[in-house]
């Protein structure tokens, strides 16, 4: 019997972006203008990496493209933790 995920799919905020979002102003209100999915699937997106490089390339591509307007990371399927196989991944 496959058990549903939790209902509350966000990730936190990384400490990261949060400094970063504090620091541009203009940045902020574009972020803050995505839907809480939206949200979730650049964090998902920028913290799913194993390696540091990657991450940072990620975060700074986030930078450029919410400032661009996007509302979602290109070519991403979406963040894997909202089904209920991923929970594992989720308790740290």
């Amino acid at each position: 019997m496959a058990v549903a995920a939790s209902p509350d799919f966000r990730h936190p905020l990384p400490d990261e972006l949060a400094a970063i979002l504090d620091r541009d102003s203009e940045l902020r209100a574009k972020w803050d203008s995505l839907t809480d999915l939206g949200r979730n699937e650049w964090i998902c997106w920028t913290i799913s990496p194993k390696k540091q490089d990657t991450r940072d390339a990620h975060l700074a591509r986030l930078q450029a493209e919410v400032r661009d307007g996007k509302r979602r990371p290109c070519c991403w399927p979406g963040c894997p933790h909202r089904r209920a196989s991923a929970a594992k991944w989720l308790a740290r």
